[in-house]
């Protein structure tokens, strides 16, 4: 079996799967190897704030909750005023200044750090014409937005691996955290991720936390694939 620093809170395990049973048998069966998880839009319905609720109170888990908020200043901040009561680690926003600044106002006094959404990684150039964003190269667009929302107060941002050395290098990344998706171990299958990068080349890169789920929860060991990960960050 693999050492593996059991703390180290900078792999994140996203909990894509079904429902909150089934994320819970994942983080069951990952046990101290995982400190850190994601649970995201698509269990929302399925009992994704009580199985949070659950890893963090009762098995001592950070939580990060991936809702990417958008809309008019005042339902944000309700909407983040509701969720800061869960005692939860990260969530994010989409990252336009009037949808961060409402997020900050919202949190109030709870240590919970908004991160904001740049350009998902699921993206490239051909996908944001169909969307309608203006012309630029990605990468412009992603630093652009990053600064744009960090000056707006956000604690962070979330970025492809690829970006990470660039926004970290931007005056207004100064203290921020940078967590990044679309993170692949050597070998694993890209999946619907286009921007990606190793956990060691994203560390390297100045990425705090990275978030990796299919490359685990869909291994026959995932709890080998999560100790192969860590150790892999322990060399970086």
């Amino acid at each position: 079996m693999i050492a593996t620093p059991h703390s180290d809170d900078r792999l994140i395990v996203a909990l894509d799967v079904p429902n909150a049973l089934d994320g819970l048998k994942l983080a069951q069966d990952l046990g101290d190897a995982v400190s850190f998880y994601k649970i995201g839009l698509g269990m929302l319905t399925t009992g994704g704030l009580a199985l949070a609720n659950e890893l963090k109170d009762e098995l001592g888990k950070k939580i990060f909750l991936d809702m990417k908020l958008f809309d008019i200043g005042n339902t944000v901040e309700s909407a983040v005023r509701g969720l800061s009561q869960f005692n939860l680690d990260f969530l994010t926003v989409h990252g336009d200044p009037h949808v961060v600044r409402a997020a900050q106002i919202g949190k109030g006094a709870s240590d919970m750090k908004i991160l904001a959404v740049t350009v998902l990684t699921s993206l490239d150039r051909a996908d944001l014409d169909a969307s309608c964003y203006k012309p630029g190269d990605v990468q412009d667009l992603v630093l652009e937005r990053a600064a744009i929302a960090m000056a707006a107060g956000a604690d962070g941002v979330i970025a492809s691996p690829q970006e990470a050395a660039l926004i970290r290098a931007l005056p207004e990344a100064k203290g921020k955290l940078i967590v990044t998706p679309g993170v692949r171990p050597t070998g694993a299958d890209l999946g619907d991720q286009k921007r990606i990068a190793t956990p060691t080349q994203a560390i390297a890169d100045g990425v705090d936390h990275i978030v990796v789920g299919r490359p685990i929860y869909q291994t026959p060991n995932p709890r080998a694939a999560a100790q192969a990960i860590l150790a892999e960050l322990a060399s970086a």
